[in-house]
């Protein structure tokens, strides 16, 4: 049986510029021997720096695959494919290298494709901000830094500091740092505003822990003491713990946790609070004097405590400050004396609950507040009609809790549509988000996600959006999550980037009728005028602008007239933009040539403007041609003229000759003197001849024929009589030979 062999064609590259553009390989002539191309194409740029891909032309076969992936991290990175790839389209990697993978088994006529290629300064992610604490950053690109820092009554336990470093993917040359409690325990003189946190566990499970604070104002101060986070169980069988950013719920049987607050400042003072007997208020504690002795105590140091505790110090004569956690408030006077209003109001996601949203300093005797400051809580589910907020998992920025079920219904312009910003999205993979394009939840579902991801948009199609968030009710490994954090707003409804302005003295054409996503704008210019800018910009899938649109600026200047060669130029005017290779309008050029050679053409170039078109020179440039010996005058003909009559002729120049009336040319009626050391005509001069010579000579020749004539013509008449009697003889010679046979 014969060997059947398939052969593929290998094309690779290797492309370090930091700019370039990639094609699609030409098609084989005579693919006979070859059933598939198969090309591999590696971009690898500066350190520091990613590869931007722009799809400028796509039209592949569905037997043709494209895969575009990032390599370099910790492993390969699917950046795109045939499928989720269409003109218009950038691609960014997030290391220095790509690798593009092209395959066809029609190496006839594979598809087409084309991509520019330009490299981009990578940057480090925005480091997270410590829970109690935040953080500044001075750049986020390689050599920047980012700045820790802790709230009042936290410590930085890690690095203060850390810097972006260069590498094939940048990142922080140290995690981000954790915002601690300063100590358990402790002595504020002159207390005026700050926090009282849960202190770090020890590690050591077998210790009792017991720690104290005094409290002490000015003379003539009170204490306010807002209850900010507490999680202390009554039943003594459990607490909330938080390990770093997670939130978890672990049963501790048996624990003994106890808080006590007093007014005054020691263990024997008027008791206000204790954990024991009392609810936690919603007001708060104000001391009855300047002081407040708290005692924390637990029987098991290993295990952290959630607390955080407000105090802060004011003037018997006026209300204290008022705390909303997850919002913001007004006044009318920042003193707080009696009479003074203030109106609360939440961050958006958050609604207002338990209070009121204005309250009043009253009592001149003892000011207080009328009403308890609300609470801003991150509810389950609800109605937004607003063009933008935001949608909050249940109880952000704690963690949600088993068994929701919540709903929102977001509602904007009927002419527009909605772009939801998934910020964060960090829930278990048996809790659901489920995002549905219309009112209810029967509509289409557009989106539906588990686990974490990391921030991404989507966009509805209509003016309305319902989110559902379920948790699994029965997971009896529940482990509490971030959960999610999602922004909102109206856009207009169809998928267009924004209306470009029309360019001054130029004019843009569109690949398609709209701006959609994908469409590529290109821009000219009038003659005369520069573009400034890019010439072609993209409508990206964010519905942006790859580039600002360009200009036309009026050229006011004349392109280089180049050198002359074997000779030089002079420019008269205008030096240092010559120096820049800018020619301005009015600038002389003149030109001169080197000894053994002469200038042809014009000796000096002006530039001249125009009202259309760009400026030009006022003739052409000239050139530097060798110098040869002129060729003599060959001397007129007899009974005949030139034209241009000169002693001496140049290398190329011609000479023409003609004939008075009676007398006919003989030879080359134009010849051309030849440049040479001597210069020489190509051809001898012609001459004139009498028309009566020249009958002469024609009848001469007629007669020299005649007398030829008589002695051809006998020898034709006898060949033609011997020709027959000779075939005859022949003939029946043959047939006397076959019969004697």
């Amino acid at each position: 049986t014969p060997l059947s062999l398939s052969l593929s064609v290998m094309c690779s590259a290797d492309l370090s510029d930091i700019e370039g553009v990639l094609e699609s390989p030409e098609a084989l002539s005579s693919s006979g021997l070859y059933h598939s191309l198969d090309c591999t194409y590696t971009i690898t740029v500066y350190t520091g720096y990613g590869v931007e891909i722009q799809v400028r032309k796509l039209n592949l076969s569905k037997d043709e695959s494209l895969t575009i992936v990032a390599l370099g991290g910790a492993g390969q990175e699917l950046l795109a494919n045939e499928t989720l790839m269409s003109e218009g389209q950038v691609i960014r990697s997030s290391t220095n290298q790509v690798r593009i993978h092209y395959q066809s088994f029609q190496p006839a006529s594979p598809g087409v494709f084309s991509f520019h290629y330009q490299a981009f300064l990578l940057s480090c992610s925005f480091p997270l901000s410590p829970a109690g604490g935040g953080v500044s950053v001075t750049d986020l690109h390689p050599g920047g830094s980012a700045h820790f820092h802790c709230d009042p009554g936290y410590e930085v336990r890690g690095h203060e500091v850390v810097t972006c470093l260069n590498s094939t993917r940048p990142h922080w040359s140290a995690s981000e740092p954790q915002c601690v409690a300063v100590a358990c325990g402790g002595w504020i003189r002159n207390a005026t505003l700050g926090r009282i946190l849960s202190p770090t566990p020890s590690g050591n499970h077998s210790n009792n822990l017991s720690c104290h604070w005094l409290l002490e104002a000015r003379e003539g101060h009170r204490l306010h003491l807002h209850f900010e986070r507490v999680a202390l169980d009554e039943d003594n069988d459990s607490v909330n713990v938080l390990e770093g950013p997670v939130s978890v719920s672990v049963l501790t049987p048996f624990l003994f946790l106890r808080l006590i607050v007093r007014s005054g400042n020691n263990s024997q003072a008027l008791l206000q609070f204790d954990s024991d007997i009392d609810d936690i208020p919603e007001r708060g504690i104000v001391s009855e004097g300047s002081s407040l002795f708290l005692e924390l105590q637990s029987e098991n140091s290993g295990i952290p405590l959630l607390l955080a505790l407000r105090y802060e110090a004011f003037d018997a004569e006026h209300c204290y400050e008022p705390f909303l956690l997850h919002g913001n408030f007004s006044t009318t006077d920042l003193s707080y004396q009696v009479g003074t209003r203030v109106t609360f109001s939440c961050s958006p996601g958050f609604l207002m609950e338990q209070g009121s949203g204005v309250i009043e300093c009253i009592d001149p005797s003892e000011p207080r507040w009328n009403e308890s400051e609300p609470v801003c809580k991150a509810l389950c589910g609800g109605e937004l009609s607003e063009p933008s907020g935001t949608v909050l998992s249940p109880d952000w920025p704690q963690s949600y809790s088993k068994g929701q079920d919540c709903v929102w219904q977001i509602h904007v312009s009927e002419d527009k549509r909605i772009e939801l910003d998934i910020q964060i999205l960090n829930i278990r993979r048996s809790d659901i988000l489920t995002l549905y394009d219309g009112h209810d939840l029967t509509a289409h579902v557009f989106g539906q996600y588990l686990g974490s991801r990391e921030r991404f948009r989507v966009y509805s199609v209509g003016s309305e959006v319902t989110i559902q968030f379920q948790s699994d009710a029965d997971d009896s490994s529940f482990i509490l999550s971030q959960g999610f954090l999602i922004h909102y707003r109206e856009l207009e409804r169809n998928d267009t980037c924004a209306a470009l302005p029309p360019v001054s003295s130029g004019w843009s054409s569109s690949s398609h009728p709209s701006l959609v996503r994908g469409s590529v704008v290109t821009y000219e210019c009038q003659p005369g005028y520069d573009i400034v800018g890019s010439d072609i910009i993209t409508c990206q899938w964010d519905l942006s602008w790859s580039n600002a649109p360009p200009t036309c600026r009026k050229v006011q200047y004349c392109s280089d007239p180049g050198e002359v060669v074997n000779g030089a130029r002079t420019v008269l005017g205008g030096a240092r933009q010559v120096a820049e290779a800018l020619f301005p309008v009015g600038v002389v050029v003149r030109f001169s040539c080197s000894e053994g050679y002469q200038l042809e053409g014009a000796p000096s170039l002006t530039c001249h403007s125009r009202d259309t078109g760009t400026p030009k020179w006022s003739d052409r440039s000239p050139k530097c041609v060798l110098k040869y010996e002129p060729c003599p005058n060959p001397g007129i003909p007899e009974n005949g003229y030139q034209t241009l009559y000169k002693h001496r002729y140049q290398a190329g120049e011609t000479l023409r000759f003609f004939c008075y009336e009676g007398y006919e040319l003989i030879g080359e009626v134009t010849i051309t003197c030849i440049p040479g050391h001597p210069s020489q005509w190509n051809s001898p001069p012609p001459f004139c001849k009498a028309y009566e010579e020249l009958l002469e000579d024609h009848k001469l020749e007629v007669s020299r024929a005649t007398d030829r004539s008589p002695q051809m013509k006998g020898g034709n008449i006898a060949l033609a009589i011997f020709m027959p009697i000779i075939l005859v003889i022949f003939l029946i010679g043959g047939i006397y030979l076959y019969y004697t046979k």
